[in-house]
């Protein structure tokens, strides 16, 4: 590698620095608890003509991806001869931005002594953008919130009035939501800010060679991959919930020379519900579960990405079409890698894991008082049932695979309005059975404080179609949810809760991989001496004798080794 080459890799790392701290400022400043406590969002960096550059380490795949083509979008809609310093810009069409409303993704163009060298783009998940609800109830995108084009957030640093008030005139927390756009168009500032100290430093005029150079690497290192495969095609299915339907979602995978094409021809036809997936968005994930399978050391970006071509017929649930409702479009996406892993499967055995939980534990809570002295409040929470058991580890507890934004503290919940989480613990048993264990899901318990009532929405998944194993391996537990007074619930929906009652949920497990016969019996002893599993798991599926058991739950109970 040459001297030039070596500044070109101290910058690109500088790059993906730069990016991190514009995520990290969008955490620290924004309002929504989904962004601040569970890191919904996503930041990137591109050059002049909008290709990504660098992403953020923060943020999620749904996010990042489906925004690596957002920027192009802007600058159509804009217009490079009307941009200006101090402009930012802002959408949150599902169609070009990240999938649904309640996403707002903010681009915002980066001068350098006056000459136009690149963009900061960032997206965050707001709680509320009015209509229905977060939620899976409405028959049209028109139901489901307040839809902004492509349009001016700031005028050469001027902030839109206009723009404001028909913000604040259409949500139920108009305060959170104006302070989560200052966050974004803060948190672009930074980037861009840092951007130019660096170019600065590096006496760099524009972008052009860096960005040759990274996007140059990421192709060939992408290729190189992409060229050792074999080259075949196979076939991925799996069954989900869906709203009142399951629904089906069919992958082929099809390994070119330079690409992979993913075609979702015999999917599920879009549903009268909420949770279609417009294409953005399934193709991240769909590309996400190839990029993570075959070079997830190769940095992400618009080159890495490009040799992953998605396709899907219109009108299918994974290529909704508006004016289809969108606002749970993270449930059928989120399954979209297991799909497309159980294709991967069969090209290149033994390298995928098994199923996991798949979307989002999602709820959220509509507080209402009952009397006097009470107070509304919108509270949304993310939560998370098990990962998939890998070939070579056990599935990982309570993590969302593959968004990878994190469960929700307690304490942030509660403190976001009048809520009591009155449980939220380990899931005995929920992960399956394998050489390697899925992991376990959750239990969740969550009512309000005396004097009100509150309307659950449900975005739960895995009730009737839970995660499978892979290789021999054991499905995972299946979500349950209920109320605390016995009376039933659905999955999904908007459904109310009176005062006094609790509604209690069991989130899902991972699928196990691999012949549970298989498994090291050191590592049933552990699972079984934490609660994992029960000593019939042990003994009937395991095939621990019965005085280890004993001495394994008798150390537990002492608290000593095994």
């Amino acid at each position: 590698m040459s001297v030039a080459d070596v500044a070109l890799q101290v910058i690109w790392t500088r790059l993906i620095s730069v990016v991190e701290e514009q995520a990290q400022a969008l955490v620290r400043t924004a309002f929504s608890t989904s962004v601040r406590e569970a890191g919904d969002l996503s930041a990137g960096v591109y050059d002049a003509e909008g290709r990504m550059l660098a992403q953020a380490v923060t943020g999620t795949p749904g996010h990042v991806n489906a925004m690596a083509d957002a920027v192009a979008h802007f600058i159509e809609a804009i217009g490079l001869d009307t941009m200006a310093e101090g402009d930012v810009y802002l959408t949150n069409d599902p169609w070009l931005g990240t999938g649904h409303l309640h996403d707002i993704t903010m681009v915002t163009p980066s001068f350098l002594d006056g000459r136009l060298v690149g963009y900061f783009a960032c997206t965050a998940h707001i709680v509320d953008i009015g209509g229905r609800g977060f939620g899976a109830d409405a028959a049209s995108v028109y139901e489901e919130g307040l839809r902004l084009p492509i349009m001016r957030f700031a005028d050469r640093g001027t902030v839109d009035p206009a723009l404001i008030r028909i913000v604040r005139a259409n949500v139920r927390e108009p305060d959170q939501l104006v302070g989560d756009l200052y966050a974004l168009a803060t948190c672009n500032e930074i980037g861009h800010r840092r951007l130019v100290e660096t170019m600065r430093e590096f006496a760099l005029s524009d972008l052009a060679q860096v960005s040759d150079f990274i996007l140059g690497a990421s192709r060939r290192a992408t290729l190189e991959r992409i060229a050792a495969l074999p080259r075949m095609t196979a076939m991925g299915e799996m069954t989900v919930d869906g709203f009142a339907t399951p629904i089906t979602l069919r992958a082929t995978v099809t390994v070119h020379e330079d690409r992979i094409v993913t075609d979702f021809d015999g999917t599920s036809a879009v549903d009268p519900k909420g949770i279609n997936c417009p294409l953005v968005y399934t193709k991240a994930y769909a590309c996400y579960a190839l990029k993570v399978t075959i070079a997830p050391d190769i940095p992400n970006n618009h080159a890495s990405l490009a040799p992953f071509e998605v396709t899907a017929p219109e009108g299918t649930i994974v290529n909704a079409v508006h004016p289809a409702p969108v606002a749970l479009r993270h449930i059928v996406g989120h399954f979209v890698p297991d799909t497309v892993f159980d294709a991967f499967d069969k090209i290149v055995p033994d390298l995928v894991p098994a199923e996991g939980a798949g979307c989002l534990c999602n709820f959220q809570v509509s507080v209402r008082p009952t009397g006097a002295g009470g107070r509304r409040a919108e509270v949304l929470t993310f939560n998370s049932g098990g990962s998939g058991a890998r070939p070579t580890a056990d599935g990982l507890n309570a993590t969302a695979f593959p968004s990878g934004v994190m469960t929700m503290p307690v304490e942030a919940t509660e403190h976001a309005g009048p809520v009591v989480i009155w449980r939220k613990e380990l899931r005995e048993g929920s992960g399956g059975a394998g050489e390697r264990r899925g992991g376990l899901g959750q239990h969740m318990e969550v009512g309000t404080l005396p004097g009100h009532e509150f309307d659950l929405q449900a975005m739960f998944d895995r009730r009737d179609h839970p995660a499978r194993g892979r290789r021999g391996g054991a499905s995972g537990a299946a979500t349950l949810i209920g109320r605390s007074d016995g009376a039933a619930m659905q999955v999904k929906g908007k459904q109310h809760v009176p005062e006094g009652a609790r509604v209690v949920m069991a989130f899902p497990g991972g699928g196990g991989y691999g012949d549970p016969a298989a498994r090291d019996g050191d590592a049933v002893a552990r699972d079984l001496a934490r609660g994992y599993i029960d000593a019939a798991t042990a003994r009937d599926v395991y095939g621990m004798p019965q005085d280890r058991v004993d001495a394994v739950l008798a150390a537990a109970r002492k608290g000593t080794d095994i």
